[in-house]
């Protein structure tokens, strides 16, 4: 038999968000000062006790395996925190800690998905959402969910989408990549659909904190005994607590999903670092004053972020009510040319303001949505303004 990769694997598509963060760390280290608009990582300073937490733990001798599913004091912290938040119980053997929340999906495809079963994902959507699908031998089923419809699906085209192979929604609100939330009316609905027609929700909340405007969000778990049995539950502590290296995540969900993403990591990766797990029950247990001072710093960034794509000719963006991404349109300026070089669509676009601009942002094509690039902004506010001028430079150069 000959020698190479397998099929599966050769169909795997790299990270592009990864992938442009490291053309972005390649170019600082050849000497270019280069803007950072691409990467999902909170650039604020790790809270102080969780710091202090990650040493305490090696004056503890915390340096041996936990148990698979994540220490007794972690996941006592997260079954506090989500009855705390949302008035939702779950039991020491409903919870799973594992290597970021990104593991934690990982896992939850691997434990519900057989060959051919259908998962619906609405798009824009995050890149890995899809390859993870496949790599678990499941068929992403993308659901469009226009800038014109504020990146929400229609329930009436969901529907549609819905055959005896579904297995399973990936609901991600607040949005990467572009910061949308769903109302409480349409979570009403997908709780309905999920019941009506026994289908997993596999629910991404790993940017539940940072919601801005007033907006609420709203855990698909709470609405309803029927839905929580219905519900795969994914979080961590990265993005609220900017512990983006610790490296966890959690999954709250059926005790027989929860069985079985447990013995899928013991035999893949053991226990997630134990002395991270530490840290995060202290992040999660501690005064949350720290997630507010965060949330407010990210709100003031999107709204001075919006304001300067709003003013470039050519580019226009929506304002988002979560996380800490912006889809800006770039199709007003799509086709033109930079110096004799056709921008043909998002990823030249993106390269191009890479290598000339030295801006790094992510092109719509890696979301599946061609005609935008998404820009980060977990960055200081001094980035946003000296990275949005380059924009408009770059813009203005265009014929």
């Amino acid at each position: 038999m000959p020698l190479g990769l397998s099929r599966k694997c050769s169909a795997i598509a790299p990270s592009a968000t990864l992938a442009m963060d490291a053309r972005a760390k390649e170019l600082r280290s050849q000497g270019v000062n280069v803007i950072g608009f691409a990467a999902g990582e909170p650039d604020f300073e790790t809270p102080a006790p969780i710091r202090e937490a990650m040493k305490e733990a090696m004056d503890l001798g915390m340096t041996r395996y936990t148990p698979v599913a994540g220490t007794l004091e972690l996941r006592r912290a997260i079954a506090a925190r989500l009855l705390e938040d949302h008035g939702l119980v779950y039991g020491m053997d409903e919870i799973v800690v594992s290597n970021g929340a990104k593991h934690s999906l990982y896992n939850a495809f691997q434990a519900i998905l057989d060959p051919g079963d259908e998962v619906i994902v609405d798009k824009p959507c995050w890149v890995s959402y899809p390859e993870m699908v496949r790599m678990a031998g499941g068929v992403p089923v993308f659901l469009d969910c226009p800038e014109s419809q504020g990146f929400l699906p229609s329930m009436e085209d969901f529907e549609k989408l819905i055959t005896p192979r579904t297995k399973a929604f990936i609901l991600n609100t607040p949005s990467n990549p572009n910061g949308c939330m769903w109302s409480r009316e349409q979570l009403e609905q997908l709780a309905d659909l999920a019941v009506k027609y026994d289908f997993y929700i596999v629910a991404d909340e790993i940017y539940e904190k940072l919601v801005y405007s007033g907006e609420k969000h709203y855990s698909i778990a709470t609405f309803g005994p029927e839905v929580k049995e219905r519900t795969i539950l994914i979080n961590g502590v990265s993005k609220s607590y900017a512990m983006t290296g610790f490296r966890i995540g959690y999954a709250c969900g059926p005790r027989d999903v929860i069985k079985g993403m447990v013995n899928y990591q013991s035999q893949a990766t053991s226990a997630p670092n134990t002395a991270a797990q530490h840290a995060a029950a202290v992040a999660l247990t501690m005064p949350q004053d720290c997630v507010e001072e965060m949330r407010r710093a990210f709100e003031q960034r999107r709204d001075r972020l919006v304001e300067l794509i709003n003013a470039i000719p050519g580019l226009s963006c929506r304002k988002p009510h979560g996380a800490f991404y912006v889809m800006m349109n770039i199709r007003g300026i799509t086709g033109k040319r930079y110096h004799g070089t056709e921008l043909s669509g998002s990823t030249a676009i993106a390269e191009a303001l890479l290598e000339h601009a030295h801006v790094a942002l992510v092109p719509g094509a890696a979301f599946l949505d061609e005609g935008f690039c998404r820009i980060s902004y977990a960055t200081s506010m001094e980035n946003i303004e000296e990275g949005l001028r380059r924009i408009a430079a770059f813009v203005k150069e265009l014929d």
